[in-house]
Order: structure tokens, then C-alpha cells, then sequence
């Protein structure tokens, strides 16, 4: 028996990523076809990021290979960490004690539940990684990593327009200039029921680009 557990954010009018939506057709007005029209920024909701996202001359989207967000993932599971928690190595290595090289790490602290997404608080409150967090999983050569609330500390001052050292968003400086991939925005982690699951992270297929919008799921065989 197998599950699949969907971890995407839905792509609609949100207060960080304006999504224009327009619609040509009516079928009730007796046209043929109906067809929706949608534009947002490639770094919303739940989406990739590639190394040419900070790194000049990094690998675009193009040059990600789907084997680096696809595969066997860990789940770290910090549910229940307060808001405005640094999460150290410390906390990363005790979750971490299944993480094997080559994974991808997921960190788990269902954020989302605590404040949506569509919330202020949900940026300005969450947990956020530290760069020793970052050195210690770069270490352990993980390929990606996926989580479900703004990691690195300055994405809340991007709210008021607050532009901090790239240095200071430490996922991105350790992890995405060392080609560790990002899954960003992450939702639902809380329904993965074990340690370890197998994720299938896929990007829109837009060449050369610093990132891209991925429909996210857990793929779970039962017993």
C-alpha cells in the first residue's frame, strides 16, 4: 500500500507574491474552451531554488538534475520548536541521527500550523537556521534540503523592505553556494508519519533560470 502526501503550497493571491490571474473563455457562456492566465515571481510558494539564485556562473535550473530533488529524504523533526528559536547544530544533530550522506534532509517544525503562511507573524516569528546548523548538514553531504518556514533569520526584514549581507541568510551562503539544493516553503510535513520517506521535489522546466515553482510530495509505501 502506498501514500502520497502532498507538500505544496497552493499558488494564490498572497500578500508577499502577487499573483496576476486572468481567465479567457466561458463555458457556460457557450465557449469552447476556458483557459487561465497566471504570472508570479519564480522564488513564491513553494519552489526550488538553484545555485544561480546567489552564485554568478552557478547552475541554473536547466543544470540541476532532477536526481538532486528527487530521492531518499530524513525527516528532522523539530515540531513543536518556539517562535523566534535559533535552531543550532546541536538541535540538527540530534534530530539527524537517521541522516545518511547523499539524503535529502527535510526539517519538520509544521510552522504552518503555529501561524499560516498568509500571515505577518508566520515571517516575522518563525524559527531560523544557524550557520553552524548549515556547516554541520553541509558536512554530513546531504544534496538538498526542503523545509516548511523561513530559514535564514533576514527573510523577515524582506517584509519591510530590510536588505540584510547575503552572508546573513546562511542557508543560502553555505548550502546553495556549495550546491546543496534548496526546497523552499514546504507545507504538510506534519502528515510524514516516519523518520525517512522518498521525495520527489520537480521544477517547472524553465531553462536557465535561478529557481522554479515545484509540486512537492512524499511518496510513502505501507505496510
Amino acid at each position: 500500500m502506498t501514500r502520497i502526501v502532498d507538500l505544496s503550497m497552493a499558488i494564490e493571491d498572497h500578500f508577499r507574491w502577487p499573483v496576476a490571474r486572468s481567465q479567457r473563455g466561458d463555458l457556460e457562456a457557450g465557449d469552447a474552451f476556458q483557459i487561465t492566465r497566471l504570472d508570479w515571481i519564480v522564488h513564491g510558494f513553494t519552489h526550488i531554488d538553484a545555485p544561480r539564485h546567489m552564485v554568478a556562473g552557478g547552475d541554473t535550473t536547466s543544470e540541476v538534475a532532477l536526481e538532486r530533488t528527487v530521492g531518499a529524504a530524513a525527516v528532522l523533526d523539530l515540531t513543536g520548536i518556539a517562535a523566534n528559536t535559533e535552531i543550532t547544530a546541536g538541535m540538527i544533530a540530534a534530530a539527524a541521527g537517521h541522516l545518511e550522506a547523499g539524503d535529502i534532509a527535510l526539517i519538520k517544525t509544521c510552522w504552518e500550523r503555529v501561524h499560516s503562511p498568509r500571515t505577518p507573524e508566520f515571517w516575522t516569528e518563525a524559527p531560523y537556521l544557524s550557520a553552524a546548523a548549515c556547516r554541520w548538514l553541509l558536512k554530513r553531504e546531504i544534496k538538498a534540503l526542503g523545509v516548511d518556514f523561513p530559514q535564514d533569520y533576514p527573510i523577515r526584514g524582506l517584509l519591510g523592505g530590510q536588505q540584510a549581507p547575503i552572508a546573513e541568510f546562511v542557508s543560502h551562503h553555505i548550502l546553495l553556494r556549495n550546491g546543496v539544493i534548496l526546497i523552499e516553503y514546504l507545507t504538510n510535513l506534519g502528515e510524514l508519519d516516519g523518520p525517512r520517506t522518498t521525495l520527489f521535489a520537480l521544477p517547472l522546466k524553465i531553462p536557465n533560470a535561478d529557481g522554479a515553482p515545484a509540486r512537492v510530495i512524499a511518496y510513502e509505501e505501507k505496510s
